[in-house]
């Protein structure tokens, strides 16, 4: 009986070995003999696209060791994309030092212009009229172009990262957040902060925990300003009403953004009262001196210190700044943020209509793991669904995306980037303007129709035949060998898949650079 025992546990051991061994199988998808198409759609998908030698140098270290060394981008040294940012003066510096030897001078320059133009031209309500370039001193234009500056060069490093850096899913989940977190340069002072958002605040977190990306975003001027929470106060009767300053009461726009946009989603079970008791919690969130450039600060003067109740979670009265902490924790841990992060996740890596089972699999990974991004992305990068053949090609390029990709492609050359954030603006995405909290759009209807393609195709013509330059004066981006750029782009960004129609439109070509020009303009480039 003892030894029949002995056997049946082994023989279970045995079992629930396999069993363990199976599933360790089966939590990767990752093919271990990918083909070229293969390896193409995982560096469009973790980065933006094939850049000339990338499918040998993904194909000598193996497919499931890049993946992973892109979920871990400090791994990379990335030693040149360093070396191509350090002559911009502006991206170390401090807000405060931003606003002291950039903004600051460029207000008061504008004022001293606008005096001297006498105030003559008024725009309706009262506000004087910028005054007129013939009005200005060369020290004024000196001061207005250095502020200009600061927001070129943040803009150039962007697509520049996008295009040159090797850690290329770093580069796809810093432009994700932003875009999830988005801020509007054009709105006051957002744009002063706005260099510290990206470096400071955003970068870091990309792959990190949830809630400490939620967390800093939160206490961040950039946001802070750009949804009103700043000057968001008690009703009138508190302490701070006994300032002799204007007061404008709660303001509900950062509350409705945080759970609509940020974290539940605008189906995640919410009601207009949670909004208000969550803005409530808010007050008191601001920022000190934000002409100066100072940073988050939490004014227990302007907070609303009564007991609130968000999401049916009593917040008990007298926990000031906490009240803003506890809600984070309450949104962060919510099985409505899990789903809605997993699907925008899944969408941007697998397709505008993510198949639901990858959903649930990438938001119960960010429950198990307390919201840790680079899990959920693992989960979504490493699927089934993310090899299958329907995944291939199903995502439309961004602007953003598509311009990256080309100078990718191509090998081209693109010294300050300006030429590339020009382009963007033509092409209608330009960088750090949309307007809109809800960012960018993410699917392809956005993004296809006949302008926006005809754009397109007139930046690839640009391109290819070196006239794509900001401005009349600035440096071209180049690509130096046209030759070699078609081979590149035919069978490295496209992996050799170009559609008959496609390949019959390019022999007709003239020279190289329409040639060029067809295969980036083409259907298959378009996508990725």
């Amino acid at each position: 009986m003892q030894r029949t025992t002995s056997r049946l546990a082994v023989a279970i051991l045995v079992a629930a070995g396999t069993t363990v061994l199976a599933a360790a199988r089966d939590r990767t998808a990752i093919p271990s003999h990918p083909d070229d198409r293969t390896i193409v759609h995982v560096l469009n998908r973790l980065g933006f696209g094939a850049a000339p030698g990338d499918i040998a140098r993904v194909r000598a270290m193996g497919l499931e060791k890049y993946i992973d060394r892109q979920l871990h981008p400090e791994s990379i040294a990335d030693a040149a994309m360093t070396a191509r940012l350090s002559g911009f003066e502006t991206l170390g510096k401090s807000t405060e030092e931003l606003a002291r030897d950039y903004f600051l001078p460029a207000i008061e320059a504008r004022r001293r212009a606008q005096q001297a133009a006498g105030d003559a031209t008024m725009k309706p309500g009262g506000t004087p009229e910028p005054a007129r370039a013939a009005n200005r001193t060369p020290e004024q234009m000196e001061a207005m172009q250095a502020e200009r500056r600061v927001l070129a060069e943040l803009a150039s490093q962007k697509i520049l990262r996008a295009a040159y850096s090797d850690r290329q899913l770093e580069q796809v989940m810093a432009d994700f957040w932003f875009n999830h977190f988005n801020v509007f340069a054009g709105k006051g002072q957002t744009r002063v902060y706005l260099t510290e958002y990206e470096r400071d605040t955003i970068r870091p977190r990309v792959l990190g925990k949830f809630r400490d990306l939620l967390g800093a975003t939160a206490k961040s001027p950039a946001m802070l300003f750009y949804l009103d929470n700043w000057q968001s106060a008690a009703p009138e009767g508190g302490s701070f009403a006994r300032q002799n300053r204007p007061r404008r009461g709660l303001n509900e726009n950062y509350a409705r953004e945080l759970m609509e946009l940020h974290t539940l989603g605008v189906e995640g079970g919410y009601t207009q009262k949670d909004v208000q008791e969550v803005a409530r919690c808010f007050t008191g969130w601001t920022i000190a001196a934000p002409r100066a450039g100072g940073g988050y600060r939490f004014e227990p003067r302007m907070h609303d210190d009564g007991g609130k109740i968000v999401l049916g979670h009593r917040i008990a009265a007298g926990g000031g700044e906490k009240d803003g902490q506890q809600v984070l924790d309450i949104l962060a841990s919510h099985p409505s943020t899990a789903r809605f992060v997993a699907t925008k996740l899944a969408r941007r890596f697998v397709a505008d209509d993510p198949p639901p089972a990858l959903v649930e699999r990438a938001a119960k990974r960010f429950g198990e793991t307390g919201g840790d991004i680079r899990e959920v992305v693992r989960t979504i990068v490493t699927s089934a669904e993310f090899f299958a053949p329907a995944a291939y090609r199903a995502k439309v390029k961004t602007p953003f995306e598509f311009v990256a990709s080309a100078i990718r492609a191509t090998g081209a050359e693109s010294g300050d980037g300006l030429p590339l954030v020009q382009a963007l603006r033509d092409l209608g995405m330009p960088v750090y303007q949309c307007q809109p909290p809800i960012g960018y759009a993410d699917r392809a209807d956005a993004w296809v129709n006949t302008g926006a393609l005809l754009a397109r195709m007139n930046f690839s013509v640009a391109l290819a035949s070196g006239r794509l330059r900001a401005g009349r004066q600035g440096p071209p981006t180049v690509v130096t060998n046209l030759e070699a750029a078609e081979r590149a782009v035919v069978d490295g960004a496209l992996a050799g898949d170009l559609s008959a129609s496609t390949r019959a439109t390019v022999a007709k070509a003239g020279d190289p650079a329409q040639k060029v020009a067809l295969i980036l303009g083409s259907p298959e480039f378009q996508k990725r």
